[in-house]
């Protein structure tokens, strides 16, 4: 963990470049210095069928949950929250200035009696820093 999924309309096709928005947001995670590097997922997934509002065609929207393990406090993660949205939302300034468009983020915690994972990537990070 953690792990980042982006729901966006199928309308940010050719105004976005999603690629470039998961490396936006894989960025500001690992700037916040709280998520093993190893951990960090970012992927987005678009939506060829959505209605928002009054179902105008050129409403866009990004939806962004990202899924982490416990113990980490209320403060620590709104500060690391903040940093990534921030982020997110700077990198989304032409977007909002050139269409009507919303974006949302929401934080969950993964109970950890209820979640499994096997990850061999934070081994072979590991063995990569060590000298020799």
């Amino acid at each position: 963990m953690p792990h980042f999924t982006i729901e966006y309309s199928a309308n940010l096709d050719g105004r976005l470049d999603m690629g470039l928005v998961c490396e936006v947001v894989r960025k500001a995670a690992v700037e916040t210095g709280i998520f093993p590097l190893g951990g960090i997922r970012v992927r987005a997934v678009k939506c060829e069928h959505y209605a928002i509002a009054d179902a105008r065609q050129e409403y866009g929207f990004l939806d962004m949950v990202l899924r982490i393990g416990e113990g980490r406090d209320l403060k620590t993660r709104q500060k690391a929250g903040e940093h990534i949205f921030q982020a997110l939302s700077r990198h989304l300034d032409p977007v909002f200035a050139a269409s009507k468009f919303a974006l949302s983020f929401d934080m969950q915690i993964n109970d950890k009696d209820t979640s499994w994972k096997r990850n061999n990537i934070h081994d072979a990070l590991k063995a990569e820093a060590q000298p020799g």
